[in-house]
């Protein structure tokens, strides 16, 4: 790359970043590289912000060495599985180095395209002129809660999982959680590690559960190298891998999946990464039992009619990407409010418009961000 200081920017009608996480910044710095000038728009206050919320146990799932973004490697001293404070200090430093544009405390609510170029309305009624504009607002967005009958009355405590920090203050309680992707088993690990009393974990739909790293080869450059392979083949491969590292826990209530593990994923479900979750099922510590299904009468009712009691329930039950009032009238969102297209390529309806972090892929999210940004920043500037 070259020296930050060497490079000319172009100044005039510049391309607006919305979003100052890994994804915004990432696009910015190869913009930057580029001789383009990239303004960054963060509704927070500091950059990352998503993460600063994350629970305090949160690691990547993916190695350092594949988790950098474009110019600048994790330091070595993170250690394989970086964490959630060394995450932000990366960000923090990413952006220092790279001498990006952030101004921070600025909402955009809505893109148009009048003309050839892009109008953003923004925060204090702003209105913004620039010649592209990359969305990069995340993946874990808005918090979604579903509207569980008789949620209202519940006497216990219900929070979203983007609430929760620490186990601490659920030591010595009953605790449900709602919810068996990678967040939901996570937290239930640190809860049982926390002194909670009882853990259980509402299960909709069984997951595949792999090992984070098997004699040291990890489960993220296997993700990177079934990518371009026929789907069967790699549903097939995933089954016997899954028999010989993760042992069968029918008994414990998770019996094995019954569709694929590449199905799942094309579906848009990424496998669990165990970090402790398969010892705390087998010893019992954690108890799966069925979906969350209603409140009554200050008791929690499950899909097989089984009602409990806990003092909490905690919904690991995801996130809305949040898209509709911001681009959701230029057609370019699909039914379920997922951009059509991401990285490099632009809709069809709007030309100059990107997106970028609003997948999950198997090959890693910060890889994958690093080579969205690369995509976009090539897209414009030979536009």
């Amino acid at each position: 790359m070259a020296d930050e200081k060497d490079i000319t920017l172009t100044n005039d009608r510049p391309v607006y970043v919305i979003g100052a996480g890994p994804g915004g910044l990432a696009a910015a710095a190869a913009l930057r590289e580029r001789g383009v000038r990239a303004v960054v728009l963060e509704k927070s206050e500091s950059v990352g912000a998503s993460w600063r919320r994350h629970y305090d146990r949160l690691h990547l799932h993916t190695t350092r060495r594949l988790s950098g973004l474009p110019g600048l490697a994790m330091p070595r001293q993170f250690g394989r599985w970086v964490s959630r404070d060394n995450v932000i200090r990366y960000l923090e430093k990413y952006a220092e180095f790279h001498e990006l544009e952030i101004v921070t405390g600025v909402e955009v609510s809505r893109i148009e395209q009048p003309g050839a170029d892009w109008l953003l309305h923004a925060t204090g009624g702003r209105q913004l002129t620039g010649r592209a504009v990359v969305v990069a607002t995340g993946f874990n967005h808005t918090p979604r809660l579903p509207d569980w009958p008789g949620h209202e009355a519940y006497t216990g405590e219900l929070l979203h999982a983007g609430e929760y920090r620490n186990a601490a203050p659920y030591a010595g309680k009953d605790v449900l959680v709602v919810g068996i992707g990678n967040t939901g088993a996570e937290i239930a690990v640190d809860l049982v590690e926390g002194g909670a009393a009882k853990v259980r974990i509402a299960v909709r739909t069984i997951p595949h559960i792999v090992r984070r790293s098997t004699a040291g080869w990890p489960a993220q450059r296997t993700g990177i190298l079934v990518r371009r392979l026929p789907v069967r083949l790699v549903d097939r491969a995933g089954d016997i891998m899954r028999r010989i590292a993760v042992p069968d826990l029918a008994e414990q209530g998770l019996p094995r999946p019954d569709t694929g593990l590449y199905s799942r994923v094309k579906e848009g479900a990424i496998p669990v990464q165990d970090v402790g979750l398969i010892d705390a099922v087998l010893t019992g510590k954690v108890e799966p039992v069925a979906a969350l299904d209603s409140f009554d009468a200050g008791k929690a009712v499950l899909a097989d009619g089984t009602r409990i009691s806990p003092d909490t329930v905690i919904a690991a039950t995801g996130y809305r990407r949040a898209l509709e009032g911001m681009v959701g009238h230029l057609g370019v969102l699909d039914e379920r409010g997922r951009p059509v297209v991401h990285g490099g390529r632009s809709p069809e309806t709007a030309p100059g418009l990107y997106f970028t972090g609003f997948t999950n892929p198997i090959s890693g999210m910060f890889r994958e961000l690093a080579i969205d940004a690369r995509r976009i920043a090539r897209a414009v500037a030979a536009g």
